[in-house]
């Protein structure tokens, strides 16, 4: 990969964001959904964060807090030092130029109306970006080479088209305004396994080509993240868990929660698979409209004591950037 640049493309401080319960006839709000509470994580240019969790955690929140789909219920958003969240709806538009979103199904996220050409260049129509028919034509003939599609298939539509072949064509159109960070949204969870690398692949090839492109890359398996993101981020019911450099990560896992969903990939070394002790969480996810005192993770944790379900862990720095929010982790300051 690229190397990185020591400045952050993206700067997320303490993001919250809460979804209103309301019941009765006139809709009185009753509780709080906590999708997002109190995330802090920063971007760099050039760099991949893999951000992971079982579904619910918050993860595609976050990506929308991001690109400013959702006003942040607090916290601040900073995309090249402006305040997303604050921004005008004017100001808005003008920074999404240089933000894009992979979505992760690849065939509903394409207007079937559309051929792939004009999918691929509307971005380009929105923002303004190229005049004259010609140019725009050119552009769109180059996307398409970029991602490895043949330039005569402009004119089909989306189900003419295979599963991956299709979220090429959305890579191609994320890439259209040339954009500094790019959003995966599990952009190959809906992909059989064979196409998942050619797609990770690309992304790889494709931040080596374009300097300064950064990706928050948005997943619910390990395994997937591993080969793309140069640091990674865990998150559990709204809170970011254990953040460190990717090798590290998978070499030295701290946190229980890290450890077990770890342990559930398997191995592809027969006898080693076999030795390993493999972490079975007990009970279900707790609901984000009423989480756990104190740690949220206590009420499935291995390794709770009492003193776990008082005080929310914050994350803490123990060396070399791994950061780690558990007071069961040698090092760890209470």
């Amino acid at each position: 990969m690229n190397q990185k640049n020591d400045d952050a493309i993206l700067d997320v401080t303490d993001l919250k964001m809460y979804f209103p319960v309301t019941r009765g006839l006139l809709r009185r709000k009753v509780a709080d959904v906590k999708a997002v509470d109190g995330v802090s994580f920063k971007l760099l240019r050039d760099e991949t964060l893999g951000l992971v969790g079982e579904s619910g955690c918050g993860k595609t929140t976050i990506g929308r807090c991001v690109l400013g789909l959702y006003r942040p219920s607090a916290g601040k958003v900073l995309f090249n030092n402006d305040d997303v969240a604050a921004l005008p709806e004017k100001k808005l538009r003008e920074i999404r130029r240089h933000m894009a979103l992979i979505f992760q199904d690849p065939y509903s996220s394409l207007d079937p109306r559309q051929s792939a050409g004009s999918i691929v260049g509307e971005p380009l129509k929105i923002h303004q970006i190229h005049t004259s028919r010609k140019e725009y034509n050119d552009r769109v003939e180059e996307l398409f080479h970029i991602v490895g599609l043949d330039p005569s298939m402009t004119d089909r539509f989306p189900h003419e088209f295979s599963g991956g072949q299709r979220q090429r064509i959305g890579v191609a159109r994320a890439l259209a305004c040339d954009p500094a960070l790019i959003v995966c949204d599990e952009p190959i969870s809906a992909l059989d396994v064979s196409i998942q690398a050619q797609i990770i692949n690309l992304l790889e090839e494709l931040q080596e080509r374009v300097q300064g492109l950064s990706y928050l890359f948005i997943a619910h398996d390990l395994s997937v993240v591993r080969h793309i993101s140069d640091r990674v981020a865990v998150m559990y019911l709204g809170r970011i868990v254990e953040i460190c450099k990717s090798r590290v990560l998978y070499d030295n896992p701290l946190h229980p929660y890290t450890r077990a969903l770890l342990s559930a990939i398997p191995l592809p070394d027969p006898f080693v698979e076999e030795k390993r002790e493999r972490i079975i969480l007990k009970g279900e996810v707790p609901s984000p409209l009423n989480p756990p005192a104190g740690c949220s993770f206590h009420t499935r944790c291995f390794m709770a004591i009492p003193e776990c379900s008082q005080a929310v862990p914050g994350l803490q720095d123990i060396g070399e950037g791994h950061q780690v929010a558990c007071i069961r982790v040698p090092g760890y300051k209470r």
